[in-house]
């Protein structure tokens, strides 16, 4: 989710009724903090709590000051990544690359504990490969070091995001701990939540892809996880007060120049399902300024809640 869930998407996220957000993945090298990309990632200011950062590397020291580092800009969790499968981090020994060594995984995360006197959380795969499931061995390892909540995605690194997410391993891991685990990969419905719940016996869902562009999943999943019925499908008028203010935020955020360019992709998630959409964001990518693209977002759907034929 690095380039996804920044600080406008994050609190857009909260306001739909997460109950935690993770900050984008920040290198543990704070000799590249200085560029702009990390210095919007590890910008924080005005975040309700609490606020949990994400870092990954490989090496011990380096991902303890960065834990340092971050708690004293801010930070109130420390949440380090083993489960990211991407190769440009994979191929630098971080990510879901790290659970092939063990030993090395206990040396991060006693390192990391002990830098800092704020709670650290850990996000894992099952595994490397299929064949290589040793998902509870590093989560028993992560409880023994001291780490507080455990996520877990359903996939082994080598599976990247393909097929289908698996959450026995997750059962397994869950009976096996006893600090909160909370189980990751393909909720993307409210009685997908509550079906990997029962069958993991997680604390939690933790929702990521599916919150592209439907940033109320979280609202329909706490509801339905409640009540055990569906709240009413938002309505285009609100999808589109949803997305103005996302867009506004992002313009504030990245500037005139980037926050354009930025919001064109969360614009094509808001809209894969609308009538004209593809002939509307062939148009909508085009534009370069704030003002026109809240103008083009607001034609849009005026003619959609006419039911007008877009013409681009």
């Amino acid at each position: 989710m690095a380039g996804v869930t920044d600080r406008p998407f994050r609190r857009l996220c909260l306001q739909m009724g997460a109950g935690l957000v993770v900050s984008e993945m920040v290198t543990s090298d704070v000799r590249l903090w200085n560029t702009r990309k990390s210095r919007l990632r590890l910008e924080h200011s005005g975040e309700p709590e609490p606020r949990s950062v994400q870092i990954a590397g490989g090496d011990p020291e380096m991902m303890a000051e960065a834990a340092r580092r971050n708690a004293e800009m801010g930070a109130q969790i420390i949440d380090i990544n083993m489960g990211c499968p991407a190769k440009k981090v994979c191929n630098k020994a971080a990510g879901s690359a790290l659970m092939k060594d063990e030993a090395l995984v206990k040396d991060i995360l006693t390192a990391v504990v002990g830098a800092v006197d704020i709670p650290v959380t850990l996000k894992i795969r099952t595994g490397w490969s299929p064949d290589q499931r040793n998902g509870v061995t590093i989560a028993r390892i992560a409880e023994d070091c001291g780490i507080q909540a455990l996520a877990v995605h359903g996939r082994t690194r080598s599976c990247m995001y393909r097929g289908e997410a698996e959450y026995d391993t997750i059962a397994e891991i869950c009976s096996a701990l006893s600090i909160p685990v909370i189980a990751n990969g393909d909720i993307t419905s409210p009685e997908k939540a509550k079906q990997v719940l029962d069958h993991t016996g997680a604390q939690a869902v933790m929702v990521g892809r599916a919150a592209q562009g439907r940033p109320w999943i979280f609202q329909e999943i706490a509801h339905y996880l409640e009540h055990g019925t569906y709240l009413p499908s938002p309505s285009l008028e609100t999808i589109c007060n949803i997305l103005l203010d996302h867009l506004q935020e992002l313009h504030s955020f990245y500037g005139d120049v980037m926050g354009p360019r930025i919001a064109r992709k969360h614009v094509g998630w808001y809209l894969q399902t609308t009538d004209g959409a593809t002939a509307f964001r062939k148009q909508f990518n085009q534009l370069e300024t704030p003002a026109a693209q809240i103008a083009g977002i607001r034609e849009y759907f005026t003619h959609l809640i006419e039911g007008k034929e877009f013409a681009a």
